[in-house]
């Protein structure tokens, strides 16, 4: 998911979305879904624009040929036109409503970039990033007194600890290279 947002009531709202344009004649979209389970997007719905002041009802949701992606029908949308001007338009969702569907072990991906990444008990870098490949979700960490990244695969193997409370992740020994 995408760094948060602020929403018009200063909560804040989290990317789960974006359309990506025009899906045949009748007004349906093609829609990418950034949700842990992206069919879940449905059930965020409705789902806001960045500003939140635009609201966007899914009425119908399937699954298309390319991963994450479904064709959507949105509430008031209904000629290609239409549709086509919401190309590339992100689609929020209120933060809590994200946060109350996790597991005690799934974090956002917002929440772990910015903390410090410790092995050791020392601190060797931050993370700066949280990427997928398509092979599961990579730590990128900006390795402290250096000007590289590293990437470390977000697993109980090599991060046994999260304390998104002290903003820390504790990784295993021997894993991301030694500081010189």
């Amino acid at each position: 998911m995408a760094a948060p947002s602020g929403s018009p009531e200063g909560g804040t709202l989290l990317r789960i979305g974006e359309i990506l344009g025009a899906h045949g004649v009748k007004g349906e979209v093609r829609l990418r879904s950034f949700a842990a389970k992206p069919a879940q997007i449905a059930g965020y719905s409705p789902l806001l624009s960045e500003d939140g002041r635009r609201s966007f009802a899914l009425t119908a949701l399937r699954a298309s040929a390319a991963p994450n992606v479904f064709v959507a029908r949105l509430t008031g949308v209904l000629s290609r036109d239409g549709a086509e001007g919401l190309a590339g338009t992100g689609l929020y969702v209120a933060r809590e409503l994200v946060v109350a569907d996790l597991d005690e072990a799934e974090f956002l991906h917002a929440d772990l970039i910015g903390c410090r990444v410790e092995r050791g008990g020392e601190t060797i870098g931050k993370v700066v990033a949280v990427q997928n490949f398509g092979a599961g979700d990579l730590l990128e960490v900006a390795l402290r007194g250096t000007s590289r990244t590293e990437f470390l695969p977000f697993a109980a193997a090599f991060v046994p600890k999260v304390d998104l409370t002290a903003r820390r992740i504790v990784v295993a020994e021997g894993i991301l290279p030694p500081l010189d």
